[in-house]
């Protein structure tokens, strides 16, 4: 049998009212996701800091591309603002002044004493001239490599406070400009690099003239290198590889100590900036650096539950 005219009409203004307004009250638009579970609707704003907040406490993997051109222009603009820094030799020199008379005071202005006497040994001293020129960014590049490889989820966050440190060490350099002991006008320092004639190093001869040799405080041979001790030793599994994590950043104080690049006072200031950079990375992560897992989370995207308005769906 035919319904009756007026529950027709009742069903077309009902629809016609639902088409208005947007939505049809005789409609669940709860929505569920793939498992069966409801999900609340969320605003865009609401759904956009969740997922921010995901990725900081589980970062993605690291895109290969994106990362060397990263690496590569943070450098470029590294050596291009710290070279662009005004050397100011009468405040360096003034500076370096301050720096040996203060560690006179403290008791610890031993710096020149290692420097002549690691310069008597010939094979020594000409060691470690090639060992501050290269190992600096070999062992830096090696260790991002080892991280971008083994330790993908950890990679960022450890990568964000190399260049917190760094973007330090550049107010630094700019604010506090200092002659490194070799160049001291008055402080009997010997240049190794020139007397022993030991190429690589932008700290005499040529690379002299396109490098500020004032940009002595802090010390990023200290700041990397320990950035990369710790790093090996909280993240590698062989003992002695993790000693020698350990070893490294020694072995560099003693390298940049020898060869009178810098002053004990210059590898404290280096410390310091990569401890604010170990804060900062754990303010932004909301986590220790090295305890992020090992590798990210991959999830499976998710439908989220959309106002009735949005025609597409906005995926977690």
């Amino acid at each position: 049998m035919g319904e009756p005219t007026e529950i027709h009409a009742a069903d077309a203004e009902r629809a016609e009212r639902g088409a208005r307004d947007g939505s049809d009250p005789g409609t669940d638009h709860t929505a569920r996701t793939p498992g069966g579970a409801t999900r609340v609707a969320r605003t865009p704003t609401a759904a956009l800091r969740g997922r921010l907040r995901e990725q900081r406490r589980t970062p993605r993997r690291p895109r290969l591309l994106f990362e060397l051109a990263l690496i590569g222009i943070s450098y470029w603009l590294y050596s291009l603002v710290r070279n662009a820094v005004p050397e100011q030799a009468a405040t360096a020199q003034k500076h370096s002044s301050w720096v040996w008379d203060f560690e006179h005071t403290l008791g610890i202005a031993v710096e020149r004493s290692i420097n002549h006497g690691v310069n008597s040994v010939t094979w020594l001293i000409v060691g470690m001239n090639y060992y501050y020129a290269t190992l600096h960014f070999i062992v830096t590049i090696g260790v991002l490599v080892w991280l971008y490889r083994s330790h993908p989820g950890r990679y960022a966050a450890t990568r964000t406070v190399l260049f917190i440190t760094t973007g330090i060490a550049l107010v630094g350099f700019y604010f506090f400009p200092l002659a490194p002991p070799r160049l001291m006008t008055d402080g009997g320092f010997i240049d190794t690099v020139k007397v022993h004639d030991t190429w690589g190093s932008m700290a005499s001869g040529a690379g002299a003239h396109v490098s500020n040799q004032f940009a002595a405080m802090p010390s990023m041979h200290i700041g990397w290198s320990m950035w990369c001790g710790l790093t090996i030793f909280f993240l590698a599994r062989r003992t002695w590889v993790r000693v020698l994590g350990l070893a490294y950043p020694l072995v560099t104080l003693s390298v940049i100590v020898s060869t009178a690049n810098h002053f004990w006072l210059d590898a404290v200031g280096g410390e310091i900036c990569l401890l604010v950079g170990f804060l900062a990375a754990r303010v932004i992560y909301h986590n220790w650096v090295y305890r992020l897992p090992r590798h990210p989370d991959d999830p499976a995207e998710q439908a989220l539950t959309v106002p009735v308005a949005w025609d597409a769906k906005v995926s977690a």
